[in-house]
């Protein structure tokens, strides 16, 4: 108890506040993203309730994550210029893209469309200028080493960005009247610019893993962001097929349908990769199984691979593929459950810990 040391005690919880602040990790926009597509996936199983309760949470950690990110760029700026310039963490700035993306797909479903545009917009500038600055700074930021002995999965973070305004544009297109050429074209090009950053990354990962050792503690969960990469390029896919035709669309459709089944295929077989690499990880080389925010790159791929399975089955056809996409909507809520379930133990464990060290 404080007691009359009332004013030390406020004095700690704003250094606490402080420091939260200034560690606070530019990938954690994640949680939004996970929390958004497992919401839409609760939607397509027309869980109304659990769905609503998601996208609360989502909207809730979007809120406050963005307070949080503008405190921190303004009282620590250098903190945050030092996490644009280290590849290794760079890149997760683009989960705000990404997670405001997400965010304004899933309100879109329950017909707020204002608010999708507003977001859609703020996505879309944020993309542009992120999808510049970061490669920029990941590249000469780094003058102490090579940049490719620190390229890791988060990389592929960069085509989840480009394809979450591309989803988004295209489930708002139908339904502007006035803006069908012009969001069909920001779809159309976003998908374009996603396509090929997923080959650019796909080749620097690679390359990396040849030349330099990955040990266990190096591959960590956001590898699995290179299959979430896959599965969101099938959704903006799927969604671009059922756009209101314009002249690009007309022209593009048919590639763009088949570029997306080439993907989901391509996203299938990862995920046995991915899973034995965990298996290597955490059971034969025996790293332990904490929380961290990375975690949430994993949750986000699973949700995604069953949205988009949902979708193209839709797009398709194919009612087994929507089947199956929806059935692996629930182990995309499991997982979430479960790191949320974590994520609240270690921020409880981590304020009590504050509290109790003095």
């Amino acid at each position: 108890r404080c007691g009359a040391r009332t004013f030390s005690c406020t004095n700690r919880e704003n250094r606490g506040m402080r420091e939260a602040i200034r560690t606070l990790e530019p990938g954690y926009f994640a949680v939004v993203m996970a929390t958004g597509i497992v919401s839409t996936a609760m939607h397509a199983h027309r869980l109304e309730f659990i769905s609503a309760v998601l996208l609360w949470i989502a909207g809730i950690a979007y809120a406050v994550l963005v307070a949080g990110n503008l405190a921190r760029i303004m009282l620590f700026g250098a903190d945050f210029r030092a996490d644009l310039a280290d590849p290794q963490r760079s890149f997760t700035t683009f989960t705000f893209v990404a997670g405001t993306n997400v965010l304004g797909t899933r309100l879109l479903a329950d017909g707020h469309v204002g608010p999708a545009v507003w977001l859609l917009g703020v996505g879309f500038v944020a993309w542009l200028v992120l999808g510049y600055l970061i490669p920029w700074t990941a590249v000469l930021g780094h003058p102490e080493g090579p940049t490719l002995s620190r390229v890791n999965g988060t990389w592929f973070l960069a085509v989840v960005a480009s394809q979450s305004v591309a989803v988004l544009a295209a489930a708002l297109q139908p339904l502007l009247g006035s803006w069908h050429r012009e969001l069909a074209l920001v779809a159309v090009v976003c998908w374009s610019v996603g396509g090929f950053l997923y080959a650019a990354a796909a080749i620097l990962v690679a390359v990396r893993m040849l030349l330099y050792p990955v040990s266990a503690e190096e591959l960590t969960p956001p590898y699995w962001i290179a299959m979430g990469a896959t599965a969101i390029t099938v959704l903006a896919g799927a969604r671009m097929v059922q756009m209101v035709d314009t002249p690009l669309i007309a022209a593009t459709r048919g590639l763009i349908a088949g570029v997306a089944v080439l993907f989901f295929g391509f996203g299938t077989w990862l995920i046995p990769a991915l899973i034995a690499a965990g298996f290597w990880r955490h059971v034969i080389q025996r790293v332990p199984l904490n929380y961290t925010t990375a975690l949430w790159s994993m949750v986000f791929p699973l949700g995604m691979y069953g949205v988009a399975g949902h979708f193209l089955g839709l797009a398709d056809d194919v009612p087994a593929l929507v089947v199956f996409g929806d059935a692996e909507g629930w182990i995309a809520l499991g997982a979430w459950t479960a790191t949320f379930v974590a994520m609240v133990g270690h921020l409880l464990a981590s304020v009590f810990s504050g509290r109790t060290a003095k």
